[in-house]
């Protein structure tokens, strides 16, 4: 069976071995379940326009099923260790945006993320999609990188409680600051610190499985405070023994969506701009993601370029359909897998095994729930140190090249969003490259995709002037 495995996945081939490939994908899980803790919090508690809420236990359900489903999917199909799930970007903009504040129900959000989903399907069939990815230079492909890992670090110094915003009524100029009023005021927060000194320790000293042990013994550490201190300060889940075993998951919201409804709700344009959106944010957030992960896998060419991109950008948009269709919005490759491809992860098989995890999440929701999102958060810091080396691809010398590349960088985890890096990234390296004098050595894809993110970023006085 072992060589069944190693023929098919190529693990051997990849310097990887199935026990490698089991344990980085339960450190996958691990590092990407609170998707299943925080999408239910985002989707599943606002009312539409119709008063409708689609509930936490339902978009927990959903997001488990259509997460483990992808996720081994992706692993069998394109055979990398890219788990996928929920794109925190792009339920928010569902949730926020499409569902709050253009007033449309939830049936009629996810029908929307349907039909991005096909399109993004359609565009990486016709290889329009690889195509792109091909036009990018190697420096913006290695900034991307490293602007990933720094998105996933701040995303791990929030979730431990090592940096919390600076509320408005301060008046301050510092956005965020460290901990509580500059001091590491609550347990989790030293939870925190401590399973980011052992992550650190299991690296350095090269221990196999190191950041899966990480995780574990800050998760007993945690339990073991939390039993001494009562701390009720936790981010998302407060660790302890679970009461039960689980139940049958309740997946009443899995197909309930309307393909056509916000036409008829919104108008065309205004429909078709919402979709406009969408598709940017799925389209560039997957391709940054996938760049990161497969250099930080030693998985890419000479060029950055994986190989069979298609097949994985196939099965991405997918992804985006399924999301729709399980009403837990668009799910994409998720950068928060690279915590398995820390550990080792190079093939398709730790995403069947993360897949299977996330199956039996849906029944097992107690087993995993005892794991504080602080005992996950240091493998995310950890992660982002190791994606941080690609910025030694990047000539700092050139200007026209520093530049898009340092804006790339820092307005991804400043903005808490991919796309947006990529797209000021783009803008500014057409811009930077004409300065330079070097206009007609730009791809004209990289041109055409810095013009519509252009149009992206000024959707909000687009969206004004139709109405």
């Amino acid at each position: 069976m072992s060589d069944v495995l190693d023929k098919y996945f190529k693990i051997s081939e990849r310097g990887s071995s199935v026990g490698t490939e089991v344990r980085a994908g339960v450190v996958s899980f691990f590092a990407m379940a609170y998707i299943i803790l925080l999408n239910p919090l985002i989707l599943g508690t606002s009312p539409d326009s119709n008063g409708h809420t689609l509930g936490i236990p339902q978009v927990a359900a959903a997001t488990a099923l259509v997460a483990g489903v992808m996720t081994i999917a992706f692993g069998v199909i394109a055979k990398y260790p890219f788990a996928m799930a929920a794109g925190l970007g792009m339920n928010s903009f569902v949730a926020v945006t499409m569902v709050a504040t253009k007033g449309l129900s939830w049936q009629e959000a996810m029908g929307l993320v349907v039909i991005e989903g096909i399109i993004i399907v359609l565009l990486a069939v016709s290889g329009f999609r690889t195509a792109v990815f091909e036009a990018i230079p190697r420096s913006m492909k290695a900034a991307m990188g490293v602007g990933i890992g720094m998105f996933i670090a701040i995303i791990g110094f929030v979730d431990g409680g090592f940096v919390t915003r600076v509320p408005d009524a301060a008046q301050t100029t510092v956005p965020v600051g460290l901990g509580i009023n500059g001091s590491i005021a609550t347990w989790p927060a030293f939870v925190f610190v401590i399973g980011l000194i052992i992550c650190a320790f299991c690296v350095i000293r090269k221990i196999p499985g190191g950041l899966f042990i990480g995780i574990v013994s800050t998760t007993i550490i945690a339990i073991i405070i939390q039993k001494v201190t009562g701390s009720e300060d936790w981010g998302m889940a407060t660790p302890g023994a679970p009461t039960s075993l689980g139940g049958l998951p309740d997946l009443s919201i899995v197909g309930d969506i309307s393909i056509f409804g916000a036409f008829t709700r919104l108008g065309v344009i205004a429909t078709v701009l919402l979709v406009f959106t969408l598709l940017l944010t799925n389209f560039f957030d997957a391709m940054g993601t996938m760049t990161g992960l497969g250099k930080q896998a030693n998985l890419v060419d000479e060029d950055g370029v994986l190989p069979d991109m298609k097949k994985a950008l196939v099965v991405e948009g997918v992804g985006a359909v399924a999301g729709g269709l399980g009403s837990s919005s668009s799910n994409t490759v998720f950068a928060d897998s690279s915590a398995g491809i820390g550990d080792g992860a190079r093939t398709g098989l730790a995403n069947i095994i993360t897949g299977v995890l996330f199956l039996l999440a849906m029944f097992l929701t107690p087993l995993y729930e005892i794991v504080p999102i602080e005992a996950a958060a240091p493998v995310l810091v950890i992660v982002g140190v190791m994606m941080a080396s690609q910025i030694t691809e990047i000539s700092w010398t050139k200007m026209e090249i520093a530049i898009p590349a340092f804006l790339t960088i820092v307005v991804m985890p400043f903005t808490y969003s991919i796309a947006n890096g990529i797209g000021v990234g783009f803008i500014s390296f057409a811009l930077m490259a004409t300065f330079a004098g070097k206009a007609k050595q730009v791809h004209w894809i990289m041109w055409l995709v810095a013009a519509l993110f252009v149009v992206y970023f000024a959707m909000t006085p687009i969206s004004s002037l139709f109405g």
